[in-house]
């Protein structure tokens, strides 16, 4: 009997859970969460296969595979007891200094081989994957660049309102002003306005700087690219509001949202762009690739055992397959221009 434990029963969570339990990969869910009332609303709306654990927890957990998608302040802790039991863990979480903080336990999930997907949501995950899938294409990759768009449930909106008041990371390769072999670039949070077109129905959008996690990811699955960069849609209110508390209550679910790839390099003699992306829920989207993250894991698709992003951890081809088989499809468009 295969058991699933998900820690955190929101937005994400809770639909992590049912998507699972409508797959023959898992028999048994454990449900954790701190606040009853999410607890109690998922436990009436995914049946008697889920077990529901209130705080304070049991201090054992037993379950073939951890799924990490609860608020932040919370990962690392849950990440490192995942790791010493030996469990693989799947993490939804896209906090650039949470993510930066689970990446420092890559070395113990090495020594353990214990496979941890980190970034495994809507952007970063299907992101990066996108991002790799792209990066195949070319004969020489030269810059990739992310933009994102809307938000999931409360806990989701409260990571962006902040990331925009915090400063990014771009990564420049090369002697980029005299480094060597590269470094991160840090700019403030909300500068850099830039113009993405995003798949219909959410079309063009000002996006900006933001503490966002995708490229600490991407530079670890495409080294050798030599500028990496990742802004998020905002609006003027927006920005003006990111360094003071969220004036009103996150609403429980955002609209569509969507996610943005651009790959530029060569192919050949000729300079190449490719353009990728995909619309959906950011909660069902993050849902959908997790849960997809999750099967693979347990089938012994992934291809790291230890700690990487899910460009790493997963096959691209394969995996946006299976995500289009329910219902997350991606869109590409291409362009070519001849070099000068």
């Amino acid at each position: 009997m295969t058991c699933v434990a998900v820690l955190g029963a929101g937005a994400v969570g809770a639909r992590v859970a049912r998507r699972l339990l409508s797959s023959d990969a898992v028999d048994r869910i454990v449900l954790r969460d701190v606040e009853p009332d999410r607890l109690a609303g998922a436990s009436r709306a995914l049946g008697s296969r889920v077990v529901v654990e209130h705080a304070p927890f049991p201090g054992g957990l037993e379950a073939d595979l951890v799924v990490v998608a609860s608020p932040r302040g919370t990962q690392v802790e849950a990440t490192a007891a995942a790791i010493e039991a030996g469990r693989p863990a799947v993490l939804v979480g896209d906090g650039l200094a949470e993510t930066v903080a689970v990446l420092r336990l890559a070395d113990d999930a090495e020594r353990a081989g214990v496979p941890v997907a980190v970034g495994a949501g809507f952007g970063p995950g299907l992101s990066c994957v996108l991002a790799v899938h792209a990066a195949s294409w070319f004969d020489e990759v030269d810059e990739v660049h992310v933009a994102k768009a809307g938000t999931g449930g409360p806990a989701c909106a409260l990571v962006h309102h902040r990331a925009l008041s915090r400063r990014s990371y771009d990564w420049r390769g090369g002697d980029w002003k005299g480094g060597d072999g590269g470094s991160w670039v840090r700019r403030p949070g909300g500068s850099g306005r830039d113009l993405f077109w995003f798949p219909d129905p959410v079309g063009p959008r000002d996006c900006y700087r933001a503490a966002l996690p995708d490229p600490v990811l991407l530079h670890h699955a495409l080294p050798e690219v030599e500028r990496i960069t990742a802004r998020m849609a905002a609006t003027r209110r927006d920005r003006l509001t990111a360094p003071l508390p969220m004036l009103s209550p996150p609403h429980t679910e955002g609209g569509t949202g969507a996610i943005r790839v651009e790959v530029r390099g060569r192919r050949g003699d000729a300079s190449d762009v490719a353009v990728l992306g995909a619309t959906e829920r950011p909660a069902v989207a993050a849902a959908t690739v997790a849960a997809t993250t999750v099967e693979w894991i347990l089938s012994g698709r992934h291809l790291v055992r230890g700690m990487a992003g899910l460009g790493e951890m997963v096959e691209p081809v394969g995996f946006l397959h299976d995500l289009a088989g329910r219902g997350l499809e991606a869109q590409v468009f291409e362009g070519e221009r001849a070099l000068s």
